[in-house]
């Protein structure tokens, strides 16, 4: 029984949940030779300032951005 963990931030639509949920079980069925009722898939999401790389959170890197650009804006 295969079990598959996905990590999204938040914001994904419940279609867009559904259908990734689907495009894992047919390809893992597919891959592994199970049956989809054996396919198992846990979505976890987190909000911005839960995920992070080099230390940065994303809710941080989307200020930069913001700032960045309205820094941009002035100068043109």
């Amino acid at each position: 029984m295969p079990i598959i963990e996905m990590h999204l931030m938040e914001g994904r639509s419940v279609e867009q949940k559904r259908a990734v949920a689907e495009a894992v079980a047919e390809a893992v069925t597919r891959t592994l030779g199970v049956g989809p009722e054996q396919v198992r898939l846990l979505i976890t999401e987190h909000g911005s300032e839960e995920f992070s790389v080099g230390g940065v959170t994303a809710g941080r890197k989307q200020e930069l951005a913001v700032m960045q650009a309205a820094t941009s804006a002035k100068k043109s």
